[in-house]
């Protein structure tokens, strides 16, 4: 915004923040050149990996018991950071609806768009304002107010610049990736789209600082708030901490994040987690719809930390 005061991205909130130049984010971002530096992120889940089967079966058991309806449809992945090993794939190539998951990506647009403009745009503090209320409390109004920010800077052509900027930016990670509207009034969004894939894709990066601000997204995402990940799972320890971002229309439920575990030593055990459940016709009470769904993820949440749990010590 015209003269407000710029952020300087330091101290906490930069805690794992590496600076770029210009010339050296467009070579390893654009050109898909140093973004995908050892380790490398697999395409798939490892062969004959035990938790991608217990998944799949426990999924295949709610469905049994009703708890997935027929007309639903799922996906799921897990990367262990530690490992460098996809431990799950379930339809992770499938683009599914983003409702509110896609606003991190938005994000990282108006991230782009700062890096690349040669000083003409900054991050200010109405900005990060804007930023926090999108992703910490998923205002819908912040939401349209940053594509309008990326939009205005790209061409002025509306939501589709913001999917435009990052597949020109980083094509490798946001390849199912559909950004055609703004957040209709009431919340009802329903054409963006985006793949598990892509979300892994995405946490990876930011994890590994491979996309500018990298350190500020993730202290955007671990702000405190209601998720379908650690919360009331009662095997995770309320010591982890959740980088996340969850989506909730009457057609879709998701979430998804890194959660940073420790093992017993205090060692920490990062890993991604991304649920979704797609239902094909609306619910007819959104409420318990989302709840009944959120338990679901919750659920494979819980086997996913007790497999690694018992793997590898943590607490």
């Amino acid at each position: 915004m015209a003269g407000a005061e710029e952020i300087r991205v330091e101290g906490p909130t930069a805690t794992h923040e590496k600076v770029a130049t210009r010339r050296d984010f467009l070579v390893g971002v654009g050109a898909a050149g140093l973004l995908w530096a050892a380790p490398s992120l697999p395409l798939a889940a490892a062969p004959n990996s035990a938790l991608d089967s217990a998944v799949n079966a426990h999924i295949k058991r709610l469905r049994r018991q009703g708890k997935v309806a027929s007309d639903e449809r799922t996906a799921w992945s897990v990367y262990d950071f530690t490992k460098r090993q996809k431990l799950v794939a379930i339809n992770e190539d499938t683009p599914l609806q983003a409702a509110s998951m896609i606003k991190p990506f938005i994000a990282q647009a108006y991230f782009f768009v700062v890096q690349t403009s040669g000083g003409k745009v900054r991050y200010t503090r109405e900005d990060r304002k804007l930023l926090e209320l999108m992703i910490r409390r998923s205002s819908n109004w912040a939401t349209n107010r940053v594509i309008d920010l990326v939009s205005q800077h790209t061409g002025n052509r509306g939501p589709g610049d913001v999917e435009r900027v990052l597949k020109r930016m980083a094509p490798g990670v946001f390849q199912e990736t559909r950004i055609v509207e703004r957040i209709p009034s009431g919340g009802r969004t329903y054409r963006n789209r985006a793949s598990a894939h892509d979300y892994s894709r995405f946490l990876f990066a930011i994890w590994n600082d491979r996309l500018p601000y990298s350190g500020e997204l993730r202290t955007l995402m671990s702000l405190t708030n209601g998720d379908r990940i650690a919360r009331s799972v009662a095997t995770i320890p309320s010591s982890v901490r959740v980088y996340h971002k969850t989506g909730s229309t009457a057609h879709l439920c998701g979430d998804m994040g890194i959660i940073e575990a420790h093992d017993r030593q205090g060692r920490p055990y990062p890993y991604t987690f991304i649920g979704i459940i797609e239902k094909q016709n609306r619910a007819r009470s959104y409420s318990s719809w989302i709840a009944a769904r959120g338990n679901v993820i919750r659920s494979v949440s819980d086997l996913v930390y007790r497999t690694l749990r018992e793997h590898h010590q943590l607490v």
